[in-house]
């Protein structure tokens, strides 16, 4: 068990935290699948998909006022089931209380994907999907078929966080409060520099063909996961070897072995890309209106914001949020003491799901 944790830490899925939190993966909150179909979709882009898939997951029940509502936008290739070390009893975010919506972005596989659209728009012909587009699609999500027209809260990690920061510019009183965890307003270019390097990796193996492989370009994501291992935790992690608090007998050979094969499993290249160029054009300063200007876009957010920035984030460094978060009026700026890196975010390890879990739980009641 100690072993599929750290896989999943490293996946950056983190379903095995809630069952190692609730001592069973039989103990995990009960969900519930659906999905939601858009006809003749258009994009930012300005192409169209015929049917625009999201898949979600909902916990607990919409009550009769339709006011208990919470959105958990998903994080870079995840499931919906990524928060559920938010969700239960003795956690910020109650089930039997409130009505939890877990959507997952484009490009995961599962929602609409390069993987699993017809032509013209199956492997690399898909359209490069902002996070607006996002967004969007799950406003509609969100009123036409939930009927549900305000949020009691929206809280997101990582590209998460990217899209909780597009509702508070896109929908400034669509939610009542906000928490953005491990994520900015803006991929700033460092952060394209990163991606762009870790696109490299997998378009460098002949065997990607343009995206049109035969077979997954093996070569490629290997070397993918790889350069991800560098940036995913803190480098006082690595000299510590933090890993060894959830697998004491996995040497750091190992550790590398697990980037190297087994980083995220079957998923598939084209996907990969395509997320990673939603995350590098993220920037709510193009959203219509602020002519580029990231600054008055993060103005314009009416609603209390918790800004939890990750202190040691090689991603989304916390001094890209200490930068943002005083043009933010309503902000609460709370990084994450650790030294898990981007992880810390999304409760990679029990001291960060506690700090994260009271803060938020906190922030949410009104009294933070």
């Amino acid at each position: 068990m100690k072993k599929l944790i750290l896989l999943a830490i490293i996946s950056q899925t983190f379903l095995f935290q809630a069952a190692s939190a609730q001592g069973t993966a039989s103990s995990a909150p009960v969900s519930e699948r659906h999905e939601f179909v858009i006809a003749n979709f258009k994009t930012e882009s300005g192409a169209v998909l015929p049917e625009a898939h999201i898949v979600y997951g909902t916990y607990g029940q919409l009550n009769a006022a339709r006011d208990n509502a919470v959105l958990l936008p998903s994080h870079y290739m995840a499931p919906y089931r990524g928060y559920e070390w938010l969700i239960g009893p003795g956690k910020a975010l109650d089930p039997t209380k409130l009505f939890l919506v877990c959507t997952e972005l484009f490009g995961n596989g599962r929602s609409s994907s390069p993987s699993n659209t017809p032509e013209p728009f199956h492997g690399p012909r898909f359209p490069v999907m902002m996070i607006r587009d996002n967004v969007e699609a799950v406003h509609r999500l969100l009123t036409e078929e939930l009927h549900v027209t305000h949020l009691r809260a929206l809280i997101g990690f990582s590209m998460g966080a990217q899209q909780a920061f597009q509702w508070a510019v896109s929908y400034p009183t669509f939610a009542d409060r906000i928490v953005a965890t491990s994520g900015t307003a803006k991929t700033y270019p460092h952060g394209v520099v990163r991606l762009e390097g870790q696109i490299s990796a997998i378009t460098a193996d002949a065997a990607f063909q343009n995206g049109d492989y035969a077979a997954p370009p093996a070569k490629g994501l290997s070397a993918f996961g790889m350069v991800w291992a560098g940036w995913l935790y803190s480098q006082e992690w690595w000299r510590r070897e933090l890993w060894k608090t959830t697998a004491p007998n996995v040497t750091l050979e190992q550790e590398i072995e697990h980037f190297r094969s087994n980083f995220i499993p079957g998923a598939d290249a084209n996907n990969l890309i395509l997320q990673m160029r939603t995350w590098e054009h993220h920037d709510v300063g193009t959203t219509p209106g602020f002519n580029g200007d990231v600054e008055k876009a993060l103005r314009s957010i009416k609603v209390p914001f918790l800004y939890m920035p990750s202190e040691t984030d090689l991603y989304f460094p916390v001094g890209d949020a200490r930068y943002e978060a005083p043009f933010i009026p309503t902000v609460t700026l709370a990084p994450i003491p650790s030294l898990w890196g981007h992880t810390a975010g999304a409760a990679s390890n029990p001291v960060d799901a506690k700090f994260l879990n009271d803060m938020i739980g906190k922030f949410l009641a009104g009294t933070k």
